[in-house]
């Protein structure tokens, strides 16, 4: 499920032939593989034993509904909360991160071997709609509104910094992180330059900058 570069340990013909290295797999085909030693770039074949995919659950979470799709990973590979891979649908690719792992009837975990996974619990993060709750002008918080924007997973919001979307324009004050962030020291972030992704972003909180009159609301 991993996004990155398959990698084996086996032995290289040219650096250590008595002893496995970690490899790159490069291509596969006719049961042999084609691989690049990480020690000393030499390609060669080898033969490798695969371990059958299984087929598991996945509940995507997205912009507030669900479905369910269906992926296939390695059973031995670890996965954990908060990791992200590509999920093929009949209708669409994305990118998702797992929010839970569920083992069995009120059975989860922070982290498991896909064998012992049941389902997996997920939201789509490649396109994410963030909730901004805007303030007027003048500091009245009890006339505010909330707006949301539709922008990539990877689109970055900082704190200070004006935005504009469609007719909306406002000044970000402050950032609510979502539970699955990580690399984050501060939740919220509301020091000038502190910056956040829109795929960890629970809410942002900013002041109104818009040409047309607050009470037009």
């Amino acid at each position: 499920m991993s996004e990155t570069a398959e990698r084996v340990a086996t032995a290289c013909p040219s650096c250590s032939p008595d002893a496995e290295t970690v490899h790159e797999v490069l291509s596969s085909g006719g049961g042999r593989v084609t691989v690049r030693c990480t020690e000393c770039s030499h390609v060669h074949k080898t033969q490798i034993e695969r371990e059958d995919d299984v087929e598991r659950d996945v509940v995507v979470s997205q912009d507030g509904e669900s479905f369910t799709a269906t992926a296939e990973a390695p059973p031995s590979e670890t996965v954990a909360v908060g990791e992200e891979f590509v999920l093929e649908t009949p209708e669409a690719i994305m990118v998702v991160r797992i929010t839970d792992l569920q083992l069995g009837d009120e059975v989860r975990k922070e982290e498991a071997t896909v064998e012992d996974v049941e389902t997996f619990w997920t939201r789509a993060v490649d396109n994410v709609r963030v909730n901004v709750t805007v303030n007027p002008d003048d500091g009245r918080e009890e006339e505010s509104k909330s707006v949301k924007v539709d922008v990539p997973g990877d689109f970055e919001f900082e704190v200070g910094a004006s935005e504009e979307f469609g007719d909306e324009k406002f000044r970000v004050k402050s950032i609510a992180l979502r539970d699955d962030a990580v690399g984050y020291d501060f939740d919220p972030l509301s020091e000038d330059g502190d910056t956040a992704v829109a795929k960890d972003i629970k809410r942002v909180y900013a002041d109104d900058e818009t040409s047309s009159a607050w009470s037009a609301w």
